[in-house]
């Protein structure tokens, strides 16, 4: 097994998987299974586990790219277009988020995810422990969504989401839904989540008898979708991250 240059009481040494996450080159996860694939070298060696730390000393590589030093935290603001998936690699060759960034940006990762119609803002990061901060839900930190849905549907009926609801199996906690206006068949509902399930508003909505055929997501935590175009992405000035999110998150 390959040996990083450190030692257990070096206070700069870390997991190989948060130094990968923190450069940005993928969770902390993918990095696990990027080193299982053995696409991982540790000063000239392919790295066989996860259990090893490094340090700047160190020379880790990714595919054969050098991965350098960990850059300071980023965060851009991202209006995702309906028709791209939040992916580095579509295994259906659908077009990506990432595909279409503009050319100058550093490789990011994103904040949680879209799905492939939905719309609105999308948080993106250098720095993939911050993402996985931020995703957690014991953060709290609420995602703001409009939803344009087929059907009818009472203010007091969306009210009952406030308790919850357990949907094919899957509990999802407090929902604060506001119905906006109904118009024709559709109905455009404001929906206020903490978790972000998989596909959780579709489907809470779905019990409802109402199904989405538009979702565009408004706000993320502090973060706000505002005037920001479709597929124009905008990065989030610095001093605004630490004011937000704490100068020892980033």
């Amino acid at each position: 097994m390959t040996k990083p240059s450190e030692t257990p009481s070096n206070p700069e040494a870390e997991r190989i998987a948060k130094f990968l996450a923190r450069a940005g080159v993928c969770s902390r996860r993918d990095a696990e299974r990027l080193i299982a694939e053995g696409r991982v070298k540790l000063n000239g060696q392919v790295l066989d586990t996860p259990a090893v730390k490094v340090t700047s000393a160190d020379k880790v590589a990714v595919d054969g790219r050098p991965i350098g030093a960990v850059e300071p935290s980023r965060m851009w603001r991202y209006h995702k277009p309906s028709g791209l998936v939040t992916t580095h690699r579509d295994p259906a060759g659908r077009a990506t988020v990432f595909e279409n960034l503009p050319p100058d940006m550093p490789r990011v990762i994103s904040v949680g995810r879209l799905d492939l119609t939905s719309e609105g803002l999308l948080l993106l990061t250098n720095d993939g422990e911050l993402a996985r901060r931020l995703e957690l839900p014991a953060n709290g930190w609420l995602r703001r969504y409009r939803a344009r849905a087929y059907g009818r549907v009472t203010q007091e009926e969306l009210d009952t989401l406030k308790d919850g609801i357990t949907v094919d199996g899957m509990r999802y906690g407090s929902i604060d839904a506001q119905l906006e206006r109904g118009s024709g068949a559709n109905s455009w509902i404001t929906v206020s989540i903490t978790e972000g399930k998989n596909r959780e508003v579709r489907r809470v909505l779905d019990a409802l008898g109402l199904k989405v055929n538009r979702l565009i997501r408004t706000s993320y935590g502090p973060f706000q979708l505002g005037t920001l175009q479709p597929g124009a992405v905008e990065e989030i000035p610095r001093k605004v991250l630490k004011e937000q999110l704490g100068k020892d998150a980033i």
